[in-house]
C-alpha cells in the first residue's frame, strides 16, 4: 500500500509575509510532533505527496506545507528568487512558535529546501534535496545534459525569452486548471517506465490531479514564476550550507538529471548523495517517507 493518501485536509490557515503577501498554509499529523517543512513541486501545492496522516502520528511528525508565491492561495511575488523562499519558511515558521525545524523538497521544491538550509542555518536541523535542479550558472556542469525536449526548451525560453514562456504557459496553464489530466498526458511521452508505474498507481495519480489543479487554481505564475527563477542566480551559494544535507536522485531522471545533485554533492560540505540506479523522477514519491525520518534521526 502507498503512503499517499485520500485523507481530509489538515490544519489550514493563512500567513502574512514580512512585505505583507498572505501564503496559504496546512499543518499534516501531530501538531506536538517534530516539525518538518515539506516544499512542493513545479507545478505544485501544498496538497502535493505527503505520508499518511496516521503514519505522522504514529513518528511524532508533523508536516507544514504551504502554497509558494502564485501558486493555490498565495499571493504572487513577481521577480522572486530561489533565495526568497527563506523569509516566507521563516514567517510561517514564526507564525506557528516554531524555533527550529526540518526541510524537504522535492523536484521544484528541491532548490527551495536547499535555499532555507543556506539561509536560515541557525533554524534549519537538516535538509533533504530530492531529484533537484543545480544552479543555472553551475561551473563545469552541462545543465541540460541528459535532460528531456520539453524541459530544455521550456528553461532554455525561461532564460531567453521570458515574455514568450509566458505567452505559452498562461494558456496551458487554463487548460490544466480545467482538466488537470491534460498535465499527466503532456509528461507521459517523456515518462520512463519506471515513472509511468507510479503515476498510473490510482492513489498517486488521483493526488497528483488535485495537487496540478489547485496549483493553478487562481493564477498561472506560481509556474511562471518557478521556471523563471530556476534559470537566474538563486541568491545563495550552496557551499554556504553547514547543516546535513541528503541529496537523493533516480539515476534514470530525464526532469532533473541526476547530474544536478552529483554537482551538488562535490559543493555542498558534507553532503549525503544517495543515487537510486533504477529510480526516476516520480520514484521520489516512494523516497520520501524515509528521507523524512532521516531528516528526524538527530
Amino acid at each position: 500500500m502507498h503512503a499517499y493518501g485520500t485523507e481530509g485536509p489538515g490544519l489550514r490557515g493563512r500567513v502574512r509575509a514580512p512585505d505583507g503577501r498572505h501564503l496559504t498554509v496546512e499543518r499534516l499529523g501531530d501538531p506536538h510532533g517534530r516539525p518538518v517543512f515539506l516544499l512542493h513541486g513545479t507545478p505544485g501545492s501544498r496538497l502535493g505527496p505527503a505520508p499518511r496522516g496516521m503514519v505522522l502520528y504514529q513518528r511524532r511528525m508533523q508536516l507544514i506545507a504551504f502554497d509558494r508565491p502564485g501558486y493555490g492561495g498565495s499571493d504572487r511575488l513577481p521577480g522572486r528568487s530561489v533565495a526568497d523562499v527563506a523569509q516566507d519558511v521563516g514567517a510561517i515558521a514564526d507564525a506557528l512558535g516554531i524555533e527550529r525545524f526540518a526541510v524537504a523538497g522535492r523536484s521544484g521544491g528541491a532548490p527551495h529546501a536547499l535555499a532555507c538550509a543556506a539561509l536560515l542555518p541557525g533554524r534549519v536541523t537538516r535538509a533533504a534535496a530530492l531529484v533537484t535542479l543545480a544552479p543555472r550558472d553551475a561551473v563545469g556542469l552541462d545543465w541540460f545534459d541528459g535532460m528531456a525536449a520539453s524541459n530544455v526548451r521550456e528553461y532554455t525560453s525561461a532564460s531567453d525569452d521570458p515574455d514568450g514562456l509566458a505567452a505559452r504557459l498562461i494558456p496551458r496553464s487554463a487548460e490544466i486548471r480545467k482538466n488537470p489530466v491534460r498535465l499527466l498526458d503532456q509528461l507521459f511521452s517523456d515518462l520512463t517506465d519506471s515513472d509511468r508505474r507510479v503515476v498510473n498507481d490510482a492513489g498517486v495519480r488521483a493526488m497528483l490531479l488535485r495537487n496540478y489543479q489547485e496549483a493553478l487554481r487562481t493564477s498561472p505564475y506560481g509556474w511562471i514564476d518557478d521556471a523563471l527563477a530556476f534559470s537566474r542566480p538563486w541568491g545563495f551559494d550552496p557551499a554556504d550550507i553547514r547543516s546535513p544535507i541528503m541529496l537523493w536522485h533516480g539515476v534514470k531522471d530525464v526532469f532533473s538529471p541526476v547530474g544536478h545533485s552529483r554537482w551538488l554533492a562535490r559543493r555542498i560540505p558534507g553532503a549525503t548523495a544517495v543515487l537510486e540506479p533504477a529510480a526516476a523522477h516520480f520514484d521520489a514519491l516512494h523516497a520520501l517517507p524515509r528521507v523524512l525520518n532521516w531528516l528526524l534521526d538527530e
